[in-house]
């Protein structure tokens, strides 16, 4: 089994079982939970870096316009990223980070920048004992 068919299949089962303790997981939050959306960012930085080096820095876009599932996927990861956003940023504002470096990181660079996002205001909530 190959990488390009392995990898997307260890990916679904993973966050299915996140998903589910999360789910499951209590009210609080553990202060190093930031720890896991840093990861999950590194990772997909690291796959993110492989496929540009192979494919070239643009063929995520021939992807997503070769055909309507193409079309629809692209749609999802907007839709997706913007409603991830708009429950992340009053939240971020209140606890007094800069919001337009991390939604243009997150527009240009999608859950990477998401991820680090996240990561960076679950650590601020910790900080602060949110």
């Amino acid at each position: 089994m190959s990488q390009i068919t392995l990898f997307p299949s260890v990916a679904a089962l993973i966050a299915v079982v996140v998903s589910l303790y999360l789910g499951a997981k209590s009210e609080r939050v553990n202060k190093n939970v930031w720890v896991v959306p840093a990861f999950f960012a590194f990772v997909f930085l690291l796959l993110s870096l492989q496929a540009m080096l192979t494919e070239g820095p643009t063929g995520f876009w021939t992807e997503h316009v070769r055909n309507l599932w193409g079309n629809q996927i692209w749609y999802d990861l907007l839709l997706a990223t913007v409603a991830a956003l708009a429950f992340s940023l009053p939240q971020a504002k209140a606890l007094g980070m800069r919001v337009v470096p991390w939604i243009i990181f997150t527009l240009v660079t999608g859950s990477i920048g998401l991820y680090s996002f996240i990561a960076r205001l679950l650590y601020l909530r910790a900080k602060n004992n949110l």
